[in-house]
């Protein structure tokens, strides 16, 4: 169970995330939405110890992640999608996805143990990172650089380093966002296979109502940095306190 409690951050005289309580469960994805500037994405930083809160906890199954490191953060099981920040560019795809497979596993890399021992790990890590690279349909590009890549496969490599960490939590901001039409069935493919564990918890920044509707378990709503509506789908869609603040409508046409 992750959870917030009256998670605020200030930035000098605006509260842009203010006080918000809410606790996720596993086997549910949650959407957070809201209008441009809510503070979607601030939550999120706090939550990943992006940025530091000004008052209130963030903790994962009965553990405080305050005052935790975004790194330490991952290793206690929360996985975050950094639109594109995380990669490294002059390697190719295999060896980004690689990478994150070897940082949450033990074996003879860690060891320095000898090299059939060093050769048979280093295959598994392969092996694993190239089935990752199939479920997000890159493996066709495993050995591209990764700058060589058009947007939308560096999101698709955004989710499999996700993936490859293995955590509890999976926080997608907007995991979509620039991909055409042709790409993003990929993502969301994956997001609906991911749904389908129910030892993990999901959650969604995204703004595309239709896709919200379809995944989501359960909406909450960010407007001006306050939580103010939280419920299944259709209610909290219909509800007139989001069908003016998100949606632009007036309470009278609601």
């Amino acid at each position: 169970m992750l959870e917030t409690r009256d998670l605020t951050i200030r930035f000098g005289g605006h509260v842009a995330v203010n006080s918000v309580s809410c606790a996720f469960a596993p086997g549910t994805l949650t959407a957070i939405v809201g209008p441009n500037g809510a503070g979607k994405t601030t939550y999120f930083n706090l939550i990943s110890g992006q940025l530091k809160a000004s008052a209130g906890t963030v903790s994962l199954d009965g553990h405080s992640l305050s005052g935790l490191s975004p790194s330490a953060r991952t290793h206690a099981g929360l996985g975050r999608a950094f639109q594109l920040t995380n990669l490294f560019p002059n390697l190719t795809v295999l060896e980004n996805v690689r990478l994150a497979v070897q940082a949450t596993r033990d074996g003879a890399h860690r060891r320095g143990l000898n090299l059939w021992s060093i050769w048979s790990d280093h295959k598994a890590l392969t092996e694993r990172a190239d089935q990752i690279l199939a479920e997000v349909a890159l493996k066709s590009r495993e050995h591209a650089t990764v700058a060589s890549l058009p947007h939308g496969d560096q999101r698709k490599l955004e989710v499999a380093l996700l993936m490859a960490l293995e955590p509890k939590v999976f926080m997608f901001d907007e995991p979509t966002a620039g991909m055409n039409a042709a790409e993003a069935p990929v993502i969301l493919d994956l997001i609906r296979k991911l749904k389908k564990d129910k030892t993990k918890t999901i959650l969604l920044v995204e703004h595309k109502m239709d896709v919200v509707r379809e995944l989501a378990d359960r909406i909450i709503v960010l407007h001006n940095g306050t939580l103010v509506a939280d419920g299944e789908p259709a209610e909290v869609i219909a509800s007139p306190v989001v069908q003016e603040a998100y949606l632009g409508v007036s309470k009278e046409a609601a």
